[in-house]
């Protein structure tokens, strides 16, 4: 390839009049590479910042150094390489089988068999899109000789999808979305569908926003064989449509409130009918819905007495008197559903006890879409001595509130969940399988073994203790003692939150409040419960200070003394 002579101009370029080395010997022209790089400095002065995280989607800065030399490394490594060729290129077969390999191990696809997946390494989100279309649009045509195919999907689908209906020659049928949410209504794109579809384009999540559909209960009729696959998706779908119709109104608030003392509350407040409790999740945790003023003057004057409150942003009234037009039309959309009765145990948590899966019906569906969660009362019910509780997710919601909950009832149960950090979903399936294994409940068969997700930054020695830890007092212990001693309490409320964290005890700054060192508001939580354990005098320790910006782990070890004070442990 030959790079075309460009004239200069002396009155715009300043090297026009500048000496050009003279020819090499033989006629070979010198190879001149001064200005360049001070050429392309200059031109990326004018470019948004790669590094920082605000150019999300272009660029993905991991924020370590180290990583940005280790790929430019690799580039390097590989430049001269053209993957046209990989039987010259080897390496290029050999990594691209790799990569192909890992995303289809992360997904659980099989690796063999008729339904084995596949894949190939495209050169960017654009062909990606388009070899979808071409997948669908050949399968379609192999089906269907002379019908032509149509793909369906989202008004705000990448627009890659527009350029492979054009080029591919299939129809793109476009359903609009919510300008609020950016999101469609399944019911519009259940509507689009026919026999003339090759292809159903949808985000999850969608980009630039991001929706998710309460499915919870409809996904465990399925998995328990009340409903079929079609049946639960039109729940989903008709549940969905509905709810898009309403006004965002207010809000949740979550309260360590009893559920005796949060209608007491609301009672007190005059908001009997406005406000109500929409789910109960723990005997020490109800969730408030209602509209935004109310919501907001309750929980400052709970704020004010000292109860804890977390407000949620969720707009959607489901669960709530606001969705009581809809019931009646819920059910006629659900019209025709046909449930069937399953060897599976469906415990319903809107009617907090055990539902036949033949009675899971359409009158059924629109009583829970205003019923509150019953969680607390549906667990209690469903769970024995000597029962496991399997939380499966990404990161625990109901964890704490379940062994709270089985506590109360002296149900001796044991809960498997994903815990409160956010490790991903394939990281926190393995952690869930292994507890289930050491507890006698195997799988049939084990996911397929992935390299562990890195999450950055990575610390060498995340996890371990340092030397003194394995010897450091629990909470529990520093408090037995008549006079505790200030500085075993410090250092047990130290590990507690090391250990939260994943940090070494040695890494917390007893000078910084537990918010300002990184702790969530979950991790809070379970923080105060654990001050409940430890001693009977922290039984009504509230979390307020633990949500204080002001308050150091100095001084909340101080206040911990404070209430033990002249409080006998046992």
């Amino acid at each position: 390839m030959t790079t075309p002579h460009r004239p200069t101009d002396p009155a715009t370029d300043p090297s026009a009049d500048a000496p050009h080395p003279a020819a090499a010997p033989g006629g070979d022209v010198p190879l001149r590479t001064d200005g360049i790089l001070d050429r392309l400095a200059a031109l990326r002065e004018a470019d948004a910042p790669t590094h920082g995280g605000r150019v999300l989607s272009y660029v993905y800065d991991p924020g370590l150094p180290e990583l940005d030399e280790l790929a430019a490394a690799a580039a390097r490594a590989v430049q001269p390489v053209n993957g046209l060729d990989p039987t010259t290129f080897t390496a290029v077969a050999v990594m691209e089988g790799e990569l192909v390999a890992l995303a289809r191990e992360m997904l659980s696809g099989p690796a063999g068999g008729p339904d084995a997946v596949v894949g190939s390494v495209t050169s960017g989100g654009t062909e990606s899109c388009l070899l979808a279309v071409k997948i669908a649009r050949d399968a379609f045509r192999e089906a269907h000789p002379g019908a032509r195919p149509r793909v369906v999907a989202p008004v705000s689908v990448h627009a890659a999808f527009r350029k492979a209906a054009r080029y591919l020659d299939v129809d793109l049928t476009l359903v609009p979305v919510d300008p609020g949410t950016g999101t469609p209504a399944a019911a519009d794109l259940v509507a689009a569908l026919d026999d003339d579809v090759a292809l159903v384009v949808v985000s999850a999540p969608s980009y630039p926003h991001a929706a998710a559909d309460p499915v919870a209960e409809v996904a465990a009729a399925h998995a328990a064989g009340a409903l079929s696959l079609d049946d639960a998706a039109r729940v989903v779908a008709a549940r969905s449509a509905l709810l898009a119709e309403l006004e965002p109104v207010g809000g949740l608030l979550v309260t360590d409130l009893t559920a005796e003392r949060a209608e007491e509350v609301i009672a007190a407040h005059g908001r009997v009918g406005t406000l109500v409790a929409a789910a109960y999740n723990a005997p020490d945790t109800t969730v408030l819905r209602g509209p935004e003023e109310p919501l907001e003057e309750l929980r400052a004057a709970l704020d004010a007495q000292g109860v804890f409150t977390r407000r949620v942003p969720n707009d959607v009234p489901a669960h709530s008197p606001s969705v009581a037009p809809l019931t009646a039309r819920l059910a006629a959309a659900l019209d025709g559903i046909a449930p069937r009765g399953s060897d599976v145990v469906f415990h319903s948590t809107a009617e907090a006890a055990v539902v036949d899966g033949a009675a899971l019906d359409a009158a059924y569906w629109a009583r829970q879409l205003r019923s509150p969660v019953r969680f607390t009362d549906a667990l209690a019910q469903a769970v024995d001595d000597g029962a496991t509780v399997l939380e499966l997710g990404g990161r625990s919601t109901l964890g704490r509130g379940a062994t709270a909950t089985l506590a109360e009832r002296g149900t001796d149960a044991a809960v498997v969940s994903a815990g409160d950090a956010d490790r991903g979903d394939h990281a926190a399936l393995l952690d869930q399988l292994a507890a289930l294994h050491t507890r006698g409940h195997s799988p049939a068969r084990w996911p397929e073994p992935v390299r562990s997700p890195v999450r950055l930054p990575v610390r060498w020695d995340h996890g371990q203790l340092s030397d003194t830890a394995a010897a450091a007092p629990t909470l529990a212990e520093a408090l037995t003692v008549s006079e505790p001693d200030p500085s075993t309490v410090l250092e047990a409320l130290v590990h507690l939150v090391a250990d939260t964290l994943g940090i070494t005890p040695e890494e917390v700054d007893v000078d910084r409040s537990p918010i300002d060192l990184g702790l969530s508001s979950v991790a809070m939580i379970g923080l105060r419960d654990l001050f409940h354990e430890a001693h009977p005098a922290l039984s009504t320790f509230g979390v307020r200070l633990l949500f204080d910006p002001t308050v150091t782990l100095t001084q909340l070890s101080e206040a911990i003394l404070d209430h033990c004070h002249g409080v006998p442990v046992g």
